[in-house]
């Protein structure tokens, strides 16, 4: 123990360094350190292989800008145990437990140094590297999920970029008010992933937990509220909704963006609005509506079973949008308080969703 703590003592904060720590002759665990702030400035760096979780069009573009290295692993496959680096999620949100399941706990637990209780003590802040290899690409409010499953700080990757079809090349999410590009990733193998990235030609942030949940807040804002205003004008594109529905989804954004703030304690960038709507007109040709949902029950317990016909969007992943700024208004009315979202409440009875 005292050669593991005097070996992590000579860490240096400004660099990456890779510590073995023998337990016995039967354990050995390598605990992988980066320290990485702001944007990733190579574009030169190698790839690091990974395991990319899911085959669709996100999963594919990962691997076709790797170095032949990766291991793709399919739907109801399993992780590989025996390989270092990034596990790359690529899946639906509702794939995701089964994705879990399907992981060596020794790629995702905490266990690896809760045997080493003086260690964690005296470096805290290891613990956001230690375990966290998997690395989610998904859209929506991530952290209950994470939470359930006690994955405390893991990897996340809030992908601006779009790949229209299988094979195709992505598009990169960058819009007048960002030029710079949106895509941003945070945790233990952020550089990782911004390194791949880049390769590609595409942009990506690496940034601190703090930036990043301000960015992934306003990506949730966004598509909650571009879902709702363009659920209430059946057939409207996203670029429909911001160019003739702009004062409905500018007021819902408001909202939103204010008890998201009040809930998490944070302060917003000025222009949310602005950066929101340029993003939309990136995007312009995205359909508010999407495929039905056969179990609409299963999300919300009061929900009408006609809803699916006046409220388009994909209410399969209403839990993971929508959802949690109704989770804000159920919990306030619960203590006695006004709802912090009316006018989304409201919206949203007018669809028959709530």
């Amino acid at each position: 123990m005292a050669t593991a703590v005097a070996t992590l003592g000579a860490i240096s904060s400004s660099c990456a360094a890779s510590i073995s720590i023998r337990c016995s002759a039967r354990a050995r665990v390598r605990v992988g350190v980066r320290a990485s702030v702001g944007m990733a400035t190579s574009t030169a760096a190698a790839v690091v292989p990974a395991v990319i979780v899911g085959g669709g069009r996100v999963g594919r573009m990962l691997q076709d800008l790797g170095d032949g290295r990766d291991v793709l692993v399919g739907r109801g496959q399993p992780v590989p145990a025996d390989l270092d680096g990034p596990i790359l999620v690529c899946t639906r949100n509702d794939d995701l437990d089964a994705v879990l399941e399907a992981t060596p706990p020794s790629r995702w637990k905490g266990n690896r140094l809760t045997f080493f209780p003086e260690f964690l003590l005296l470096f805290p802040s290891i613990l956001d590297f230690l375990h966290f290899d998997l690395v989610f690409f998904q859209n929506g409010m991530m952290e209950p999920w994470f939470q359930s499953k006690g994955l405390g700080d893991a990897g996340q990757v809030l992908a601006y970029f779009a790949v229209s079809k299988l094979g195709e090349a992505p598009v990169d999410g960058k819009t007048d008010t960002n030029p710079e590009g949106l895509t941003a990733a945070f945790g233990k193998w952020a550089s990782a992933v911004a390194s791949r990235l880049h390769a590609g030609g595409l942009s990506c942030k690496v940034l601190d937990k703090e930036a990043f949940q301000k960015q992934m807040l306003e990506k949730l804002i966004w598509i909650s509220a571009f879902m709702v205003v363009g659920a209430r004008h059946p057939g409207a594109t996203v670029g429909v909704v911001e160019k003739e529905y702009r004062s409905e989804v500018a007021s819902l954004i408001a909202e939103l963006a204010t008890a998201a703030a009040a809930e998490k304690g944070l302060t917003f960038e000025d222009g949310i609005e602005e950066r929101l709507c340029a993003y939309a007109r990136a995007v312009a040709h995205f359909p508010t509506a999407v495929k039905e949902c056969s179990d609409l029950e299963s999300l919300i317990p009061s929900m009408s079973r006609h809803s699916n016909q006046l409220f388009p969007h994909n209410l399969t992943q209403f839990k993971w949008r929508n959802g949690w700024f109704y989770s804000l208004t159920q919990k306030a009315l619960a203590g006695g308080k006004p709802d912090p979202c009316p006018l989304h409440s409201a919206w949203l009875k007018e669809l028959n969703v709530i």
